[in-house]
Protein backbone atom coordinates (compact mmCIF):
# COMPACT_ATOMS: atom_id res chain seq x y z
CA UNK A 1 0.00 0.00 0.00
CA UNK A 2 1.19 3.49 -0.83
CA UNK A 3 0.17 6.70 0.94
CA UNK A 4 0.59 10.28 -0.27
CA UNK A 5 -1.25 13.50 0.62
CA UNK A 6 -4.01 11.54 2.34
CA UNK A 7 -4.60 9.19 -0.61
CA UNK A 8 -3.98 5.45 -0.60
CA UNK A 9 -2.87 3.34 -3.53
CA UNK A 10 -2.89 -0.42 -3.85
CA UNK A 11 -0.43 -2.15 -6.14
CA UNK A 12 -0.41 -5.49 -7.91
CA UNK A 13 2.30 -7.14 -9.94
CA UNK A 14 1.58 -8.63 -13.36
CA UNK A 15 4.17 -11.38 -13.78
CA UNK A 16 3.34 -11.86 -17.47
CA UNK A 17 3.84 -8.20 -18.41
CA UNK A 18 6.49 -7.77 -15.67
CA UNK A 19 4.90 -4.52 -14.52
CA UNK A 20 3.43 -3.09 -11.35
CA UNK A 21 0.04 -1.44 -11.69
CA UNK A 22 -2.02 0.29 -9.08
CA UNK A 23 -5.14 2.24 -8.30
CA UNK A 24 -6.03 4.89 -5.76
CA UNK A 25 -8.78 3.52 -3.54
CA UNK A 26 -11.63 5.23 -1.75
CA UNK A 27 -12.67 7.54 -4.60
CA UNK A 28 -15.40 7.59 -7.20
CA UNK A 29 -12.84 9.15 -9.56
CA UNK A 30 -10.47 6.62 -11.10
CA UNK A 31 -6.76 7.25 -10.64
CA UNK A 32 -4.34 4.58 -11.87
CA UNK A 33 -0.58 4.34 -12.16
CA UNK A 34 2.06 1.84 -13.25
CA UNK A 35 5.78 1.22 -13.20
CA UNK A 36 8.43 -1.43 -13.63
CA UNK A 37 10.25 -1.03 -10.30
CA UNK A 38 9.13 -0.33 -6.74
CA UNK A 39 10.78 3.10 -6.94
CA UNK A 40 9.06 3.88 -10.23
CA UNK A 41 5.62 2.75 -9.03
CA UNK A 42 5.93 5.02 -5.97
CA UNK A 43 6.97 7.97 -8.13
CA UNK A 44 4.11 7.32 -10.58
CA UNK A 45 1.62 7.05 -7.71
CA UNK A 46 2.71 10.45 -6.39
CA UNK A 47 2.72 11.93 -9.90
CA UNK A 48 -0.83 10.64 -10.45
CA UNK A 49 -2.06 12.21 -7.20
CA UNK A 50 -0.37 15.52 -8.02
CA UNK A 51 -1.85 15.39 -11.52
CA UNK A 52 -5.32 14.73 -10.12
CA UNK A 53 -5.02 17.64 -7.68
CA UNK A 54 -3.76 19.96 -10.46
CA UNK A 55 -6.61 18.86 -12.74
CA UNK A 56 -9.20 19.57 -10.04
CA UNK A 57 -7.61 22.97 -9.43
CA UNK A 58 -7.71 23.82 -13.15
CA UNK A 59 -11.41 22.91 -13.24
CA UNK A 60 -12.09 24.89 -10.09
CA UNK A 61 -13.40 21.77 -8.38
CA UNK A 62 -12.69 20.47 -4.91
CA UNK A 63 -10.73 17.19 -5.12
CA UNK A 64 -12.59 14.18 -3.84
CA UNK A 65 -11.48 13.20 -0.35
CA UNK A 66 -10.83 9.52 0.24
CA UNK A 67 -12.61 7.59 2.97
CA UNK A 68 -14.85 10.07 4.72
CA UNK A 69 -15.37 7.63 7.57
CA UNK A 70 -19.07 7.40 6.85
CA UNK A 71 -20.54 4.15 5.59
CA UNK A 72 -24.12 3.06 5.27
CA UNK A 73 -24.48 -0.45 6.57
CA UNK A 74 -27.48 -2.71 6.24
CA UNK A 75 -27.83 -5.40 8.88
CA UNK A 76 -30.37 -8.10 9.49
CA UNK A 77 -32.65 -6.96 12.33
CA UNK A 78 -31.56 -9.77 14.65
CA UNK A 79 -27.87 -8.89 14.20
CA UNK A 80 -28.64 -5.21 14.77
CA UNK A 81 -30.44 -6.09 17.99
CA UNK A 82 -27.61 -8.33 19.24
CA UNK A 83 -25.02 -5.64 18.53
CA UNK A 84 -27.13 -3.02 20.31
CA UNK A 85 -27.43 -5.26 23.38
CA UNK A 86 -23.66 -5.92 23.43
CA UNK A 87 -22.95 -2.20 23.10
CA UNK A 88 -25.29 -1.45 26.00
CA UNK A 89 -23.64 -4.13 28.17
CA UNK A 90 -20.23 -2.60 27.38
CA UNK A 91 -21.54 0.88 28.21
CA UNK A 92 -20.76 2.39 24.79
CA UNK A 93 -22.74 3.59 21.81
CA UNK A 94 -23.53 1.17 19.02
CA UNK A 95 -21.23 3.14 16.73
CA UNK A 96 -18.33 2.87 19.22
CA UNK A 97 -18.98 -0.82 19.74
CA UNK A 98 -18.93 -1.53 16.00
CA UNK A 99 -15.74 0.56 15.58
CA UNK A 100 -14.01 -1.31 18.42
CA UNK A 101 -15.13 -4.69 17.06
CA UNK A 102 -13.91 -3.91 13.55
CA UNK A 103 -10.56 -2.66 14.85
CA UNK A 104 -10.08 -5.92 16.74
CA UNK A 105 -11.02 -7.88 13.62
CA UNK A 106 -8.15 -6.28 11.67
CA UNK A 107 -5.68 -6.39 14.54
CA UNK A 108 -5.61 -2.72 15.55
Amino acid sequence: MLKYKGYTGVVQFDDEAMIFHGEVIGLRDVITFRGTTPKEIKEEFERSIDGYLDWCNELGQEPEKPFSGNIHLRLKPDLHAKLAVEAKICGVSLNSYINQTLKRAIGQ
